[in-house]
């Protein structure tokens, strides 16, 4: 499964598993309700049921870590109001236990290790277990559900009741589902964070190695000539690595990507002299904007690679960022060579294509945000380039997350050629 269907995989089953979780709540509603007389005592079954269960999905996000084990059983505990609630591993081993008769357990771990093995469910009747307080224990059947996710056994359920019959079971069944739908959507959110990193190792990968080279070179060459442009265009280069090859955080702002990009062109303009002109127009609203780390740096990357070092005397670089309300506009725009707008279909392979990653990076922009964020990309044999997104300014559960850098010397506004009017668009294929 390539990437772009393992991404469409990962976000249907999310979509299922939110579903399977609203069934599971009402399912423990139902039941919890028909527990309790009718009047104002079922608003507070449902409204308990409702808080427990929210709660315990923040606490499951991380998956079956101690603190949240800790918290959970005493959840449900809370929720079933029945004799006892305990977690164990796959091994068998008690995690977390919460309620009375935990001496219980140790008669258990027969029945749990079957349920482990037989990945189905036990039922054990106090009746059937020694028992030293037999007058005064109040527990009467233990059901033992293990929790099965991704068609392994992750850990076991213990529920302990006061009384024998289906109800306990089906309360016990009904949480487990939810217990395994949330462990289930843990670990999908961990393979997309997966796929998110392997996305970045790709991007970092096409970092030119000529670029590398080319930089050294223009470095070693300005040591006798100029030694304090050598120094500064050694500590971009070295700010430019630290940043791309940098190993936490897979968000930045839109002033620290743009910040890199300065590094960059200001490398590539110690190279290429006259011929590379740059002109950076950043509105102030859109600079705290949360982008995914290294999106646009590959399409400056393209601009002077593709763009304008193929054309006889060079050319222009435009790095724009507008204010669009709810969203930023962005865009990297290069007066070079151009390309014929029938060879964006092959784009839809990044692979085949000379431009570095259009789709890679349209693929994070479908994963981060949604369908409606693509890029679109303008272009005519010799008219240059133009690649615009759009971008939200908000969305949930991404912030930026990485080390600051001190802020580069700005790098010179030159004069600007007019740009070919003639141009046809198409958006990059998915």
């Amino acid at each position: 499964m390539d990437a772009v269907s393992g991404l469409l995989t990962t976000q249907s089953v999310v979509a299922f598993s939110a579903g399977a979780c609203l069934v599971a709540l009402v399912t423990i509603l139902v039941v919890l309700v028909r527990r309790r007389k009718p009047s104002h005592a079922v608003d507070e079954a449902v409204l308990e049921a409702v808080w427990v269960m929210s709660k315990a999905q923040v606490d499951l996000r991380d998956g079956l870590v101690q603190e949240a084990t800790d918290k959970l059983v005493t959840r449900l505990l809370r929720l079933l109001k029945c004799v006892a609630v305990g977690i164990s591993d796959r091994e068998g081993t008690l995690l977390s236990w919460d309620g009375e008769a935990n001496d219980h357990y140790v008669d258990l771990v027969g029945p749990v290790g079957s349920a482990i093995r037989r990945k189905s469910r036990e039922v054990v009747s106090h009746d059937k277990l020694p028992c030293d307080h037999r007058g005064n224990c109040r527990m009467r059947t233990a059901v033992l559900m293990p929790i099965i996710v991704e068609d392994e056994v992750e850990a076991v359920l213990l529920v302990l009741g006061r009384t024998k019959g289906k109800r306990i079971v089906q309360m016990a069944d009904t949480v487990n589902r939810f217990i395994s739908t949330q462990l289930h959507a843990a670990k999908l959110e961990e393979t997309k964070h997966q796929l998110q990193q392997a996305e970045i190792k790709a991007l970092r990968a096409q970092i030119s190695p000529h670029f590398v080279y080319n930089a050294l070179n223009t470095i070693s060459s300005l040591i006798r000539t100029d030694p304090e442009e050598a120094r500064e265009l050694l500590q971009d280069f070295a700010d430019f690595t630290r940043y791309c090859f940098r190993a936490e955080g897979t968000f930045t702002t839109l002033s620290e990507e743009l910040r890199n990009i300065d590094r960059y062109l200001t490398i590539e303009g110690a190279r290429y002299g006259a011929r590379l002109n740059v002109r950076l127009k950043i509105a102030p609203e859109v600079q705290s904007v949360v982008l995914p780390f290294l999106l646009i740096q590959p399409l400056v990357e393209n601009a002077v690679k593709h763009g304008i070092s193929g054309k006889p005397g060079g050319g222009t670089v435009t790095v724009t960022a507008h204010d669009r309300g709810p969203e930023a506009e962005i865009s990297v725009e290069d007066d070079g060579v151009g390309m014929d707008p029938a060879l964006l279909e092959n784009m839809r392979d990044s692979s085949g294509s000379a431009h570095i990653g259009l789709s890679a990076i349209n693929r994070r922009m479908h994963q981060v945000y949604d369908q409606r964020y693509s890029l679109m990309v303008e272009t005519a044999v010799g008219a240059g380039m133009k690649v615009t997104m759009r971008v939200p300014k908000f969305v949930r559960h991404v912030h930026p997350d990485m080390p600051k850098y001190p802020d580069p010397t700005s790098s010179t506004t030159r004069s600007r050629r007019n740009l070919p009017p003639a141009r046809t668009s198409a958006p990059v294929g998915s």
